[in-house]
């Protein structure tokens, strides 16, 4: 099927959908009650799509208009206020990678506030994270007319943020009329979480308290994906099998980044489960399997990757890649060694088998035949030898707290249930080697790699665990990156969740001086307090907080062996003294391969 008819498969979809609307409608045509505001409709979707709290910071055309009073009047939906904009952005972004069938919402103002969240909203499309941007704007007259407004560029060009947002944004929707206005957010809705990007909506503020239909609302917002064509699909399973019988049952699954992103998670671990093939990971699909799981080995990143994980997947005869998403971080610098003869790659919207590619095929829906069609090689796979990648904590005669200590201690800190957010650079590639327990879910932005958007991504992770009742929060960032965003440790303590935040003081941007300038003043920075952050930024009497440096492996050893600090139950600070120039291993020959590789293409 080509693309284009994987377009019109899903016009299809859509034109059904507003055919169950239409008929809703009618059949309520005569009920009393049926009338609703722009805003409260648009909050009723957003609450049908599991969404409990949206993020933000107030401007004069949210709240000129009550939308800021819709929201924070809203029985089941909170308003949580962030420092800016940008950590705004990161907090949706956060909530909704952990609230994985919902979305996550920022919510700001025109001109100043959503060019401030931009970066936030880039990363959100980078990576694929479902996010809503809402935009309050001047009102539908003055959208027309022009006026030289404040929040504006002063020139006129009102549709500059639109474009601006446009590059960023899947679909993007700008009401302008009631009459269309609830099916033009059900329109961005659908795409955002059916495509799993984000999508901006702008309001009027003479539009907010419109009245319109609610009739709609009645009929579920679609979010299955296209059907496949059922004759390609079964010419592409039989494929598989073939390639997977070929390979004499030596087969991998290799799950990445759209495993999660796509919510596919059950149908892999019913794959895994029912074929008993082993199951590694690239860095951004950590944690889409159970790492303690019978069948799993570990993270496969390339030249990077363990001699004995890279050797186990890289000889397989057959690797079945789900979700893929081969960025240069993600696959060690583009050192994946994995021949397309050997490949078969499963994705959201498209199958690969080898060289071939059938587009419109999408993972979600094929996935089940296919575990039907490969359950009868189990008794096979059961005879395979899966290596338990267990990292080893160093006997160092040192007493200083190395990376080569510090994360295999800290893994086992980690409890079932714990969500592990790690910054771009020394944290995350510290802790990709470290197995997590069951049920552990691990954050960090690989590809896009904002610096300081693990400390806003914290917030929203939070709360949203809060909501589904998970275990403890536990950030790991650099001194470098906290001091980017620290401002919204002040959200946490207002909002009352309680985090363990680890901050590596190592005195600067250690990925960065293993990139380029290890000795450069610009790949410094300022010294802080740390541990008088969360008393500055809101916990004023010292109740609320409680925070600890540690300069060697005892002290470290003592803290974490804590009952008291183990049960998380108030939001804590560690500050973790390292050396300056010390970096965890897969940093340090990935960032020597980045360099290596610029000087080539330089030449």
């Amino acid at each position: 099927m080509s693309a284009t008819v994987n377009d019109l498969q899903a016009q299809v979809d859509r034109l059904h959908h507003n055919l169950q609307t239409v008929t809703a409608q009618h059949e309520l045509a005569t009920q009393e009650g049926d009338l609703i505001t722009v805003s409260d409709y648009l909050l009723t979707r957003l609450e049908q799509l599991g969404v409990t709290s949206i993020f933000g910071v107030p401007g004069d055309f949210n709240m000129r208009s009550g939308n800021q009073d819709y929201i924070e009047d809203h029985p089941r939906i909170q308003w949580v206020g962030n420092c800016n904009e940008l950590n705004a952005a990161y907090a949706a972004d956060g909530y909704a990678r952990i609230k994985e069938h919902s979305v996550g919402v920022v919510v700001t103002t025109f001109g100043v506030g959503e060019l401030s969240a931009i970066n936030g909203i880039a990363g959100a499309f980078a990576e694929m994270v479902p996010v809503v941007h809402i935009v309050g704007v001047p009102s539908t007259l003055q959208l027309k007319t022009r006026p030289l407004l404040h929040h504006t560029l002063g020139d006129g060009r009102f549709e500059a943020y639109m474009k601006a947002a446009q590059q960023v944004t899947l679909a993007q929707a700008s009401l302008m009329m009631k009459v269309n206005a609830p099916a033009e957010i059900d329109r961005v809705l659908t795409e955002c979480i059916t495509r799993s990007r984000p999508v901006y909506l702008t309001i009027p503020f003479d539009l907010v308290g419109e009245q319109i239909p609610a009739k709609r609302l009645t009929v579920p917002l679609l979010r299955s994906p296209p059907l496949n064509d059922p004759e390609v699909e079964a010419y592409v399973i039989d494929s598989i099998v073939k390639r997977v019988e070929e390979a004499g049952q030596d087969v991998i699954i290799l799950v990445d980044a759209c495993t999660i992103r796509y919510g596919v998670r059950e149908e892999v671990l019913d794959l895994v489960n029912k074929t008993g093939f082993p199951v590694f990971a690239a860095p951004m699909g950590k944690t889409a399997v159970s790492e303690q799981h019978e069948c799993y080995g570990g993270i496969y990143m390339g030249s990077l990757t363990d001699p004995g994980i890279k050797d186990r997947v890289e000889k397989a005869k057959l690797i079945l890649s789900i979700g893929a998403l081969k960025s240069d971080f993600n696959t060690g610098m583009f050192t994946y060694s994995i021949p397309p003869t050997h490949t078969v790659e499963l994705h959201s919207d498209h199958t690969l088998v080898r060289y071939a590619q059938f587009p419109g095929i999408g993972m979600k829906l094929l996935l089940p035949k296919l575990t039907a069609r490969l359950e009868e090689y189990r008794k096979g796979a059961d005879r395979v030898i899966v290596p338990h990648y267990k990292p080893v904590i160093p006997q160092e005669a040192d007493t200083r707290i190395s990376h080569a200590y510090l994360w295999p201690r800290v893994g086992q800190f980690f409890k079932e249930k714990d969500i592990i957010i790690a910054e771009t650079g020394t944290s995350s590639f510290g802790l990709f080697d470290i197995p997590l327990p069951d049920n552990a879910i691990f954050l960090s932005q690989v590809l896009y790699g904002s610096i300081g958007w693990t400390v806003g991504s914290l917030l929203g992770a939070a709360i949203a665990a809060r909501d589904l009742k998970l275990g403890r929060v536990i950030l790991f960032v650099g001194d470098g990156s906290l001091q980017l965003t620290a401002q919204e440790l002040s959200a946490m303590i207002r909002y009352g969740v309680t985090p363990i935040i680890f901050v590596i003081n190592n005195e600067g941007y250690n990925v960065e001086r293993r990139l380029h300038g290890m000795y450069r003043k610009y790949n410094d920075i300022a010294t802080w307090k740390y541990t008088s952050l969360l008393t500055t930024f809101g916990d004023i009497g010292g109740t609320a907080s409680r925070s600890f440096t540690v300069r060697d492996k005892a002290s470290l050893n003592r803290l974490l062996e804590d009952p008291e600090f183990a049960k998380a139950n108030k939001i804590q600070l560690v500050e973790v003294i390292m050396d300056k120039y010390d970096t965890p291993r897969a940093l340090e020959a990935g960032s020597a391969m980045s360099m290596l590789s610029t000087q080539k293409s330089s030449q």
